[in-house]
């Protein structure tokens, strides 16, 4: 059973598989930011967000690699939970970069060959998507607090942006096909209600059947 968890940015991803690594005998796969940071002494997330036009296509590039072998990583139990996948990355973050005019063209159709070449030709298994539903606000909030370097510059329509591209995609089911059953969590609340929120789906998360 693989699950993925996707959100926008400082949604709480990280909260929800800490909570279910330490409750169950799962298997959690976080987001390999810190490869994102430092590639053989580089950083090329900070450098996307300094100039998209310029590294957009150089940090995706890398991330759809580095969530690629996430997914095709063996597993050493029955239940595996990703933060994100290389659905979100392209779905999300790529189609962001390309509609706001920061992605020539010609980047954004080779990272879609790319992900049309991967998805076609691999198997990555996904049995549910949990998405935490958080308001952009709230991101905002919550990434002040947590003082990424790299966020620093990250305005709140950029939030405001993925959040419709996530609510398109995982809510109206408009846009983009769904590779699996999606579970929505309202994720505005502080954490005391969150973690209620996470014991009460327990059995949705675990066994994604229970969706289908």
């Amino acid at each position: 059973l693989s699950n993925c968890s996707n959100c926008n940015i400082a949604c709480g991803k990280t909260t929800f598989l800490e909570y279910f690594s330490r409750t169950s005998s799962i298997e959690v796969l976080p987001e390999p930011i810190s490869k994102w940071r430092n590639v053989r002494g580089q950083n090329p997330l900070a450098l996307m967000y300094q100039d998209p036009v310029r590294w957009g296509l150089t940090l995706q590039t890398y991330v759809q690699l580095t969530m690629m072998e996430r997914h095709l990583k063996s597993l050493a139990g029955p239940v595996c939970m990703m933060e994100r996948s290389i659905f979100s990355a392209k779905y999300i973050f790529v189609e962001n970069l390309y509609r706001s005019g920061k992605m020539p063209e010609v980047d954004f159709v080779i990272l879609t060959e790319w992900f049309d070449w991967i998805t076609t030709n691999l198997h990555l298994p996904v049995d549910l998507i949990v998405y935490l539903q958080t308001s952009p606000e709230k991101c905002q909030e919550r990434q002040i607090q947590r003082c990424r370097e790299e966020e620093k510059v990250i305005p709140l329509d950029y939030l405001r942006s993925l959040h419709q591209l996530y609510e398109d995609w995982l809510v109206h089911q408009s846009s983009f096909k769904l590779p699996a059953p999606v579970l929505v969590i309202p994720a505005d609340q502080d954490l005391p209600e969150m973690l209620r929120l996470y014991e009460e789906n327990r059995d949705k998360v675990l066994t994604s059947s229970n969706l289908r």
